[in-house]
């Protein structure tokens, strides 16, 4: 088990923002989670979970305890009725997707280079390209800090939604989680209907994709709208997209035609908050060292030296100006501490 105190978070939150908390814990089996849930048990101090940092924005030291799994492995399952995979929380998701495609199991392929750990796809139930985590997860396994019993709980427990699930509700910071299961399949079944995808096949040539084309178009759509963190920090995706009534879109769609839109359900539709950021003149605009990104507004970036505060505030000003234009409550995605 990795124990530090006075411990740097640059490393741990794509932003790339200087913070330090007062201890940090990184268990890499199943009896080290026992061992920390016991420590966080025992101790006085908040807490908080954290996977690879990709959707987390720093707004100041943390005066407590940083908790991260390193858990590692993987490992393939068949029976009657699921081909299954199951991977360690401490795994890179984007590798877990690779790996997939190479033992050729399918299902993941949409949500290629989604940052951030296994974990965190069970916490946040990552998405994209019309594909959600809560599609593939069949069960969760996880060590209960108050108590430190091992639970395995099935999809239906976590109560998953859009981006949401009890882990970021009623079962915050209540879990360590140490492995994840998902249900994949051994036949390829292209998802090709969101955003660009067919378009950009079709610019590549490729009428019916492998996985492995598939994969590798999802990887070039993301670079081309997505900066490097590397280069200029960032937490992907800022904004979850705004769910609305039928009735409602339809009214806004009357105000501006060429609104896009995705159908949730009969009576829900999903409007992209990137297009109306977009619309408020935000894209390309920055607020002191905090700016919004040139190819993808939904995307809020660290120009150099920002501070999580000035995020913060150039957050709140994005968000008054959508509600002032279009009526509509746009809410990060991200965890800000």
């Amino acid at each position: 088990m990795r124990d530090f105190e006075n411990y740097s978070l640059k490393e741990h939150n794509t932003f790339g923002i200087e913070a330090k908390c007062s201890r940090f814990l990184e268990f890499e089996d199943e009896q080290e989670a026992v061992d920390v849930a016991s420590i966080l048990r025992e101790s006085k101090m908040p807490y908080i979970i954290i996977g690879g940092g990709s959707n987390l924005l720093l707004t100041k030291d943390f005066e407590g305890i940083v908790v991260r799994s390193g858990i590692k492995g993987h490992y393939f399952e068949e029976d009657n009725f699921y081909e299954r995979m199951t991977c360690g929380s401490g795994e890179v998701w984007d590798d877990m997707v690779a790996m997939s495609l190479e033992a050729g199991y399918y299902g993941m392929e949409n949500l290629s280079l989604i940052p951030g750990d296994v974990g965190a796809s069970a916490v946040q139930n990552i998405g994209a390209y019309g594909v959600e985590a809560k599609d593939l997860i069949l069960c969760v396994r996880m060590i209960e800090i108050p108590t430190g019993k091992t639970w395995m709980l099935g999809n239906e427990e976590c109560e998953y939604g859009y981006r949401q699930s009890r882990f970021k509700q009623d079962w915050k910071n209540r879990f360590l989680i140490t492995r994840v299961t998902y249900g994949l399949s051994k036949t390829f079944t292209p998802h090709l209907d969101y955003g660009n995808i067919r378009a950009e096949l079709e610019r590549k040539g490729i009428q019916e994709p492998t996985a492995q084309q598939l994969r590798e178009t999802i990887i070039d759509i993301r670079n081309a709208k997505l900066p490097d963190p590397k280069v200029e920090g960032n937490a992907g995706s800022f904004f979850m997209n705004p769910v609305v009534t039928k009735a409602r879109y339809e009214k806004l769609a009357a105000q501006y035609p060429d609104m896009p839109h995705y159908r949730v359900d009969s009576r829900h539709v999903k409007i992209p908050a990137g297009w109306m950021i977009d619309q408020c003149g935000w894209k390309g605009k920055s607020l002191g060292r905090a700016g919004v990104h040139d190819k993808q507004a939904l995307v809020l970036v660290n120009r150099g030296g920002a501070t999580g505060a000035e995020i913060v505030a150039l957050s709140d000003a994005i968000r008054a100006d959508v509600k002032a234009k279009f009526g509509i409550d746009i809410h990060p995605e991200v965890n800000i501490v």
